[in-house]
């Protein structure tokens, strides 16, 4: 039976996590090229990323489930929804690198400087709708 691929990610903790969900649900999915990813990062563009496949039969349920986990809000301390302080969306990325500033400009530089990967991000939410880049206001 042939494996189809459903998702690719970018680092072993979000394909674990995911191969976690798929796994609670009854479906069996395999992880490929997460070992030279983690050796090597900067081989990840070259592999393709890790990939996470499942059996053909279970696809359209796994898409199903992606879906499901892609529409789901992200939340606050306080249960409230997250939303873009631009344009109210919902449609939000948590954890995004960015580089913004001063510090992100700096970083890129001796970063391509030294060949070596950048020493500062700064990691805020991200609208996918007006590209907003905020953190959550704290009490």
């Amino acid at each position: 039976m042939e494996r189809i691929i459903i998702k690719v990610v970018d680092n072993a903790i979000d394909a674990h996590i995911l191969s976690s969900r798929l796994e609670s649900e009854g479906i069996d999915c395999f992880i490929y090229d997460e070992h030279i990813v983690t050796q090597n990062p900067l081989l990840n563009q070259a592999v393709g990323g890790i990939k996470i496949k499942v059996y053909e039969k279970d696809v359209e349920r796994s898409r199903e489930i992606l879906k499901e986990i892609s529409e789901t809000p992200y939340l606050d301390e306080e249960d409230k929804v997250i939303l873009c302080p631009n344009c109210s969306s919902k449609n939000i990325t948590s954890g995004f690198r960015s580089m913004k500033g001063i510090m992100g400009i700096v970083s890129m530089f001796i970063a391509f400087i030294l060949t070596v990967f950048p020493i500062y991000t700064n990691y805020v939410y991200r609208c996918n709708d007006c590209d907003e880049e905020f953190k959550l206001k704290t009490k």
